[in-house]
């Protein structure tokens, strides 16, 4: 005797994906409140063919926060910017303005790296 197959089995290949293997491949990213985050700011040139690049590490949040705190600092920093993970990344050495933003935020944030 034949055994029937479930509706909701298993993907085995599938080429344009399904609702179903969308939900399986998203991650959820925990939020934690900024205080028990532990941001490291560091500044880096390495693999930029010179420029200077802040690189904020460490977060455990949410992209939709990732991009608002982005906003905050370039505008603060009047560079630009952009998140690549869970790394923000803004053009030039602004390590202790970020600093300043994060710490009034409640984060806590501290330079590493040294010069």
């Amino acid at each position: 005797m034949a055994s029937k197959r479930k509706s909701n089995d298993r993907v085995a290949y599938s080429e344009f994906g399904s609702a179903a293997t969308q939900r399986a491949t998203e991650r959820a990213t925990p939020s934690r409140p900024p205080i028990e985050q532990k941001v490291r700011v560091q500044v880096s040139r390495k693999g930029r063919k010179g420029k200077t690049v802040t690189e904020v590490t460490g977060f455990e949040t949410t992209p939709e926060i990732l991009a608002a705190l982005l906003k905050t600092l370039k505008g603060r920093c009047g560079a630009g910017g952009t998140v690549k993970g869970d790394t923000i990344e803004v053009q030039g050495d602004h390590a202790q303005t970020i600093l300043e933003v994060l710490l009034k935020q409640g984060y806590g944030a501290k330079i590493s790296g040294g010069k």
